[in-house]
């Protein structure tokens, strides 16, 4: 019992400490979903109360925001753009990121400062540049023009995530591998890849997860309904002038951050060894 008490005992000192932030990390979502369940008329009413639901439960917010508004043409595409500039920008930065972490050529710190200057300059500096590419190539209006510009700030910010991780894995196994016979691209493929796959699948989270949130350079390069992202298509469509139609902004918040729960729900083993592997190595 004295044994079972202290467990106890070491189980409430280490737990309660995080409840806190526990609460502080989830609080959001919550108040997000509540807010989308409400009911107009206690979801404007000054003297509810902003953290329950009194007045029942309502599907109108997401009926509204399903049959009334593109949603699922917003949710489209909003898959297809993230899922490109992931691949895309994951294919880049193994490449870059092996060569930097790996090769020895004249240059290479050079590059590889100049990637990281690159991963500092905030992406609303060059959206205006961008926009010329854009216009050049005749991508205005389309989702092939997030395609384009979004790599612009993932492939620096994978890059540097992923050559920590490259300079931890030992020299030697590439070495016996070339001995036996393999070339620099066969030891890349063939031993770095699935050594490095912790890695590769954290930095292609952060790299679906940006694709997914991005506001900026979806609102400048895209004007139509039927090619605009979630992030975009919510809040063009839902706040009109002076009205925000809360409830269904809420209910498109909870539908548009579901994709994003599943991925990391599925793949956080890989996500945490790929963050602290390339430290304690």
């Amino acid at each position: 019992m004295k044994k079972k008490g202290r467990n106890i005992l070491k189980a409430f000192d280490l737990y309660l400490p995080m409840v806190p932030f526990f609460i502080f990390a989830l609080f959001p979502l919550y108040f997000m979903l509540i807010t989308s369940f409400k009911k107009d008329a206690e979801l404007y009413d000054l003297e509810a109360v902003p953290f329950l639901i009194k007045q029942g439960i309502t599907l109108e917010h997401y009926r509204l925001l399903l049959f009334d508004t593109p949603f699922i043409v917003w949710f489209k595409n909003t898959v297809i753009v993230s899922v490109l500039t992931t691949v895309i920008a994951l294919v880049i930065a193994l490449l870059s990121a092996y060569a930097l972490a790996r090769m020895k050529f004249r240059g290479v710190e050079f590059f590889g400062v100049g990637i990281f200057v690159t991963y500092l300059v905030p992406p609303s500096l060059m959206f205006l540049p961008l926009n010329q590419v854009v216009v050049k190539f005749g991508l205005s209006d389309s989702i092939w023009s997030l395609v384009v510009t979004y790599p612009t700030f993932l492939v620096p910010f994978l890059t540097w995530l992923m050559m920590g991780y490259f300079r931890s894995i030992p020299k030697e196994i590439e070495e016996c591998a070339m001995i036996d016979g393999c070339t620099r691209l066969q030891t890349f493929i063939r031993i770095v890849i699935p050594v490095a796959k912790p890695s590769i699948i954290t930095s292609a989270l952060f790299a679906f997860t940006m694709g997914w949130h991005e506001f900026l350079y979806a609102l400048v390069f895209i004007s139509s309904t039927a090619n605009k992202v979630v992030t975009v298509g919510i809040s063009g469509e839902l706040i009109r002038g002076d009205i925000f139609y809360w409830g269904s902004l809420m209910a498109g918040a909870v539908l548009g951050a579901i994709p994003v729960v599943l991925v990391y729900v599925f793949f956080m083993e890989y996500f945490v060894s790929g963050l602290t592997a390339g430290a304690i190595k």
